[in-house]
């Protein structure tokens, strides 16, 4: 099942759902992953270390000194992983508002962790950026 590639369906049909989960990133030693493997959104392999995405709470309840308290907004749009220029829209219009985003790549979805005091702002960035390519809210 392939995801959509056209810039402008994905503009369009773009629908910014938010999470209400507290996540922070950390950074942890191979060998203490096993314990997060069902609650990290993202584990990623790096030569400095590796990333894991957790929920807030867990990770402070494990010592693991979360940064950067964040909201997960889905994009809910199956965006191919070959699309172009889709995310590249997607932070300008945070940017255009001050907003700092991390983006991560799922196989169905985009999804961008932003900070968690700036989520109201976040969203109605990225609707605005739906609006302008077509898409109506209710």
């Amino acid at each position: 099942m392939t995801g959509i590639s056209d810039l402008g369906t994905l503009l369009a049909g773009l629908r910014p759902e938010p999470d209400p989960t507290r996540y922070g990133f950390v950074t942890a030693e191979r060998v203490l992953l096993a314990p997060y493997a069902d609650t990290a959104l993202m584990i990623f392999h790096e030569r400095e270390g590796t990333t894991l995405i957790l929920p807030w709470h867990e990770a402070v309840a494990a010592d693991l000194e979360p940064v950067f308290p964040c909201r997960r907004i889905t994009l809910a749009i199956h965006s191919s992983l070959e699309a172009v220029g889709f995310m590249a829209h997607v932070a300008a219009a945070l940017a255009a508002e001050g907003i700092g985003c991390n983006p991560v790549a799922g196989y169905f979805h985009d999804h961008v962790f932003v900070p968690e005091d700036r989520l109201g702002d976040a969203l109605a960035a990225l609707k605005a950026l739906a609006r302008a390519n077509g898409r109506e809210f209710d």
